[in-house]
């Protein structure tokens, strides 16, 4: 498969099409983001790397790092973790509050806010140092020690996370968060400031394509089962109220954030991310998720 190829032509083709969509303005600093930036990057587990445009300039991945934190979650808390945050699709915004008071403080899944939050707060009570240690879990994963926050994003993200706040407040009074309401909010923000390249992102996620297991090393970071469930996580939950379109069109796992990026895997073939600022109402990249429908489009590839 001639993957270049067709990143040429999604380059082109897209250079005479208008995308609709608004840079993420409720976090002030990803506001200040060119609408206009486009990058593609492509990482083949049986080697090679292919690239289209913007794909080396860093972006806040945002809720793209639920699924790191998650990874990490479960190698501390292993499936008890389920006994906290279910595996059900939304179908709501992902910052609504509306599910939790319904369904006592257990949010539908990993992927929404308020189950990333709970995540959180099992990852603060298993790790020393919270911030350091998730940072190297992340560094290793990407195979790049200069992946890191971005204080400024996460400074803004804690100014204006009041949605956030209420989400880990009606989960504290039903008893699903352990420890400090404030501490647990101020990892969550840093974590999902982490900043990183669609080559960066797309190398990160090889993990999820190979079974569980980091391409440049052969370390097995989860099991073979345990990459499976994560990817069909991303498959049913990773864009909030709109997985099944996300499904229906592109046909791959993928997780989603509202700095533009898409991260996607096909298992035992390659990952892709994908950047491009501009948010359809959904809080998803519509440039983005129309580049990766032409991806499986024209190479004829999905899991389905």
């Amino acid at each position: 498969m001639n993957y270049q190829e067709i990143l040429n032509e999604i380059g082109l083709d897209f250079q005479r099409l208008d995308f609709p969509g608004k840079v993420a303005s409720y976090i002030p600093e990803l506001a200040k983001v060119s609408a206009d930036k486009f990058g593609m990057h492509i990482c083949c587990l049986q080697g090679g790397d292919y690239s289209m445009g913007d794909d080396a300039e860093l972006f806040s991945i945002q809720s793209i790092s639920k699924v790191l934190s998650l990874t990490l979650a479960l190698l501390h808390e292993g499936d008890d973790i389920w006994k906290r945050v279910d595996v059900e699709p939304s179908g709501d915004p992902f910052n609504s509050l509306v599910q939790l008071e319904f369904e006592n403080g257990i949010p539908r899944n990993p992927l929404i806010n308020a189950g990333a939050l709970v995540v959180c707060d099992i990852l603060v009570s298993h790790l020393k140092n919270p911030k350091p240690d998730y940072l190297t879990f992340v560094r290793k994963l990407a195979n790049d020690p200069t992946v890191d926050f971005n204080l400024k994003v996460a400074a803004s993200e804690k100014e204006w996370g009041f949605r956030n706040s209420a989400l880990i407040n009606l989960m504290k009074s039903f008893g699903n968060i352990k420890n400090d309401v404030e501490e647990v909010l101020d990892f969550y923000f840093h974590k999902c400031s982490i900043e990183m390249s669609c080559a960066t992102l797309a190398r990160t996620f090889l993990l999820f394509a190979n079974g569980g297991k980091l391409l440049h090393s052969g370390e097995a970071v989860v099991s073979r089962s345990q990459a499976k469930r994560i990817n069909a996580l991303m498959q049913t939950c990773g864009f909030y109220d709109e997985a099944g379109e996300f499904s229906f069109r592109v046909g791959l796992p993928g997780k989603s954030g509202v700095g533009g990026g898409i991260a996607a895997v096909h298992p035992g073939a390659y990952s892709v991310a994908v950047w491009s600022p501009r948010l359809n109402p959904k809080g998803n990249s519509s440039q983005g998720m129309a580049a990766l429908e032409a991806l499986t489009t024209k190479s004829g590839l999905s899991i389905f």
